[in-house]
């Protein structure tokens, strides 16, 4: 019998121990809050082209295999759910002065090159998509292949596939990775991982969001994502069933998931920009949560030793790349390291960064 810790019970670890378990494996999950960390606070957007910029190439090759990997994933998790796991189909970026059209113009070339077609839309063409849109913006870059999911939905839906499969879950802190006496160790602790092994290159990015509910008799929300720039600051709004998630401000805060009054105001302030009637709705939550960045925007996917696989570092693209990293981390178990996991290894950083184990770091 193969025994596996995962440690960290985000939507990446849930969704490791579950792949892990239905591959064979005994697995418990470690989490003092599973399923309530930065997976809990997130907009669900799928969108690795509209999110590129000339000269992250490796970061658009990942995110664009990470995102062929969800409509599988998202079949399977609806069959546990009994419902999709999708809230839209599409991604626009609109922009509103001229500078953000050039960049606009810019990424969709850029792309180009690299095979995906996707349209700068005139007002007209932005207006004729999503009539609700304030009449200042000016034009829009439409990703017809980049949708959204409702992040807490695929967390309740891997929580109960979790259970079907035989996973333990453990409402635990794990002190030291050494401690566990399982047979292998997957570390998906999200933004705490270097707590757990020193130098791991992970980070905590803060980042506010605000879920507004849709009050009767007030217009619907858009029917695809939306994404902007105003005043230099990105937001993007994301239709729910009940409304609009709303995020997300970037700070680096170390640990502090306070909720700021700058911040709300700002992501209010700036979607109504791009939504004026959003003005209508209610405020039914405002939320932070620390994102594990890494110093390329790719996350750390691999072996740290031969006991223990990193599944962390996914930064503001978890959701993104959660299923990609279901399909990945159990074939590294087994000994195989599929070729798309090269750019995502942990020893693209320096030997220094990365403790072995002659060098007794606390894992």
């Amino acid at each position: 019998m193969r025994t596996l810790a995962v440690v960290g019970g985000g939507a990446v670890g849930l969704a490791v121990a579950w792949r892990a378990a239905e591959a064979g494996w005994t697995v418990t999950v470690y989490d003092p809050r599973p399923a309530r960390g930065a997976s809990f606070v997130a907009g669900g957007m799928l969108a690795p082209l509209s999110e590129g910029w000339p000269g992250e190439d490796r970061v658009l090759a990942f995110g664009a295999a990470a995102l062929a990997r969800w409509p599988a994933f998202a079949e399977q998790l609806a069959a546990v759910a009994g419902s999709s796991m999708f809230v839209a189909e599409q991604t626009l970026t609109v922009a509103l002065d001229s500078a953000d059209v050039t960049d606009l113009r810019t990424v969709s070339d850029w792309l180009a090159g690299f095979g995906h077609d996707l349209r700068v839309l005139d007002r007209a063409g932005v207006r004729a998509l999503e009539p609700a849109l304030a009449r200042t913006v000016r034009a829009g870059l439409h990703a017809k292949t980049e949708p959204a999911i409702d992040n807490r939905r695929v967390l309740r839906a891997l929580q109960s596939a979790c259970a079907a499969a035989g996973v333990e879950i453990r409402a635990e802190s794990v002190a030291a990775l050494d401690e566990l006496p399982h047979d292998r160790v997957v570390l998906a602790a999200g933004a705490r991982s270097a707590e757990l092994w020193p130098g791991l290159p992970v980070r905590p990015v803060k980042g506010e969001i605000l879920r507004l509910r849709r009050r009767p008799g007030v217009s619907p929300p858009p029917a695809r994502v939306i994404r902007a720039r105003v005043h230099g600051r990105q937001v993007y709004l994301v239709p729910r069933e009940d409304g609009i998630v709303v995020g997300a401000t970037q700070y680096e805060a170390g640990f502090d998931t306070t909720v700021t009054i700058g911040g709300v105001r700002d992501l209010i302030a700036d979607a109504e920009t791009i939504l004026p009637g959003i003005a209508e709705y209610e405020l039914a939550e405002a939320n932070a949560g620390s994102r594990p960045a890494t110093p390329d925007n790719l996350p750390l996917l691999g072996h740290l030793d031969d006991r223990v696989i990193a599944a962390t570092g996914h930064g503001r693209n978890g959701m993104l790349t959660l299923a990609l990293t279901a399909a990945v981390v159990p074939a590294l178990l087994d000994g195989a390291t599929p070729e798309i996991v090269e750019a995502a290894a942990p020893q693209r950083f320096p030997a220094s960064q990365m403790p072995s184990l002659s060098q007794g770091g606390v894992r």
